[in-house]
C-alpha cells in the first residue's frame, strides 16, 4: 500500500470505532432510562428501530448525493452530526424527555448510516493487496470501538455512577470530533477506474447475485444486532446479574469475540475459503441463539452471548467482499444497497426480539430465541452453489 493511504485506513478504521458508538453507547443506558424516565421496555424497543430505520433511510438516499458532494465532504457530515448527537443527548432528554432522546438518536444515526455507506468502499478503493483481509480487519475496528464503548462506560459508572451519563455522552462526542480533523486531509481514492461507470440502479436491482447478497446483508445485520443490542439488559432482567458485571460479560465479550473473529480472518484469510468460513460461523451462530434462548443459566447465557459474537464476526464484512468481487462495477450504489439491507436487518432483527420479548411478559428468552429464523437463512444462502450465483451476476 502507498504510504498515503495508510492515514486513509487508519481514519477509516477510526471511522467505524465512531459509528460502534453511534450503535453501542445508548443501549448501555437502557434499564437507566426505564427508572429515570419510566421509560416501558417496548418503548426502549423503539430507540433501537429508530436508528437503524434512520440509518436505513440514509443509505437509501446517499448515492443521491454522495458521488455529486464527494467522500470527504460526506464523511465530514457523517462525523459533524455524530459529534452534535451525543452533545444534545447530554441536556436534550431532560428538557423534552423521551422525544429529546428521539432527536438525539435520529441525529447520530444519521452520521452513521453515511458512516457505513462510506467507510467501506473508501477501504475498497485504497491500494491494498488483499481485498478480503483488509475488510475483515476494517471491520474488526467496529468490534474494539464496540468493547471500547462497553469497558471504558461500565468503568466510568462505576467510578462516577450512572447518573453522570449526561457527561460521558460530551465525552465520547470527542472521538468523532478528532476523526473530523482527520478527514480534511488524508487522501481517498477513487472507487471506479478511470473511463469506467458504475452500474445504475435498473441494472443492479436486476442483478440476481446481489439480490442474494442483499438477503445475506439482512441476515448479517440481524445475527450481529439482535444479540448486541439486547445484551446489557437480557444480562440485568433475564439473567439477573449486576449492571456492571452483566455489560463486561454481555456486550464487551460479544464485541472482543467478534473482533476476534474478524482480526483472525484478517490475519490469515488467504488460507482459508470465505464461504466456507462463513458457512461454518453461520451454523455455529444458530448454536449460539439456541444456547441464549433455552438456557436460564447465567454462565451458559453469557457463553451464548460470546459465541454468537464469535460466529457472526465475519458476516457482514464477508458478504461485502463477496459482492465486491461478484458484482463488478457496483460503485457507491451496490454498497449503498448493501449497507440499506444491512441495516434492515439491524433494524429488523432486534426489534423482532423486542416485540416477541414484550409479548411475552418481558422475557428476552422468547425474543432471542425466534430471531434464531436469521442464521438459519444465512445458511441457507451460503449453500447456493458458487456456479449459480457466478451465473446469476452475469444476469441482468
Amino acid at each position: 500500500m502507498k504510504n498515503e493511504y495508510k492515514k486513509t485506513m487508519t481514519a477509516c478504521f477510526a471511522g467505524y470505532i465512531v459509528q460502534a458508538l453511534v450503535n453501542n453507547f445508548l443501549p448501555l443506558l437502557f434499564m437507566t432510562f426505564r427508572s429515570e424516565f419510566a421509560i416501558h421496555l417496548s418503548d426502549l424497543t423503539w430507540l433501537i428501530t429508530v436508528n437503524f430505520a434512520v440509518q436505513l433511510m440514509t443509505d437509501a438516499l446517499s448515492p443521491l448525493f454522495v458521488d455529486r458532494i464527494g467522500y470527504r465532504a460526506s464523511m465530514l457530515i457523517a462525523h459533524g452530526l455524530a459529534a452534535a448527537g451525543f452533545v444534545l443527548l447530554s441536556f436534550l432528554p431532560d428538557m423534552l424527555g423521551f422525544p429529546g432522546i428521539i432527536v438525539c438518536v435520529v441525529m447520530y444515526a444519521v452520521g452513521g448510516g453515511l458512516l457505513e455507506v462510506l467507510v467501506s468502499p473508501i477501504v475498497e478503493a485504497c491500494p491494498t493487496e488483499n481485498k478480503e483481509t483488509a475488510m475483515a480487519l476494517l471491520h474488526s475496528f467496529y468490534c474494539w470501538g464496540q468493547a471500547a464503548t462497553v469497558l471504558i462506560s461500565a468503568c466510568f459508572f462505576f467510578l462516577f455512577g450512572t447518573g453522570q451519563w449526561r457527561i460521558l455522552s460530551v465525552i465520547w462526542a470527542v472521538l468523532p470530533v478528532i476523526n473530523f480533523a482527520m478527514f480534511t486531509k488524508v487522501p481517498i481514492a477513487p472507487l471506479i477506474g478511470e473511463g469506467e461507470k458504475g452500474l445504475r440502479p435498473g441494472e443492479i436491482i436486476k442483478n440476481r447475485s446481489f439480490l442474494l447478497f442483499a438477503v445475506m446483508m439482512i441476515c448479517a445485520g440481524a445475527c450481529e444486532l439482535t444479540v448486541s443490542q439486547w445484551a446489557s439488559a437480557f444480562a440485568e432482567s433475564g439473567l439477573h446479574i449486576s449492571k456492571s458485571l452483566g455489560d463486561l460479560l454481555g456486550p464487551m465479550g460479544f464485541a472482543v469475540f467478534m473482533g476476534i473473529a474478524r482480526a483472525v480472518y484478517g490475519k490469515f484469510g488467504e488460507r482459508i475459503s470465505l464461504k466456507k468460513a462463513m458457512t461454518a460461523s453461520a451454523v455455529l451462530c444458530l448454536t449460539s441463539y439456541l444456547i441464549i434462548g433455552l438456557s436460564d443459566n447465567a454462565a451458559l447465557g453469557l457463553i451464548g452471548c460470546m459465541l454468537c459474537g464469535f460466529s457472526a464476526g465475519i458476516f457482514w464484512p464477508g458478504t461485502f467482499s463477496m459482492a465486491a468481487a461478484g458484482v463488478k462495477n457496483g460503485g457507491t450504489l451496490m454498497f449503498a444497497l448493501l449497507a440499506l439491507a444491512g441495516d434492515i436487518g439491524c433494524c429488523g432483527g432486534p426489534t423482532l426480539a423486542g416485540i416477541v420479548s414484550s409479548l411475552s411478559g418481558d422475557d428476552l428468552h422468547s425474543g432471542i430465541l425466534i430471531a434464531s429464523v436469521f442464521p438459519v437463512l444465512m445458511t441457507i444462502c451460503l449453500c447456493v452453489p458458487e456456479r449459480k450465483r457466478r451465473a446469476a451476476g452475469k444476469m441482468r
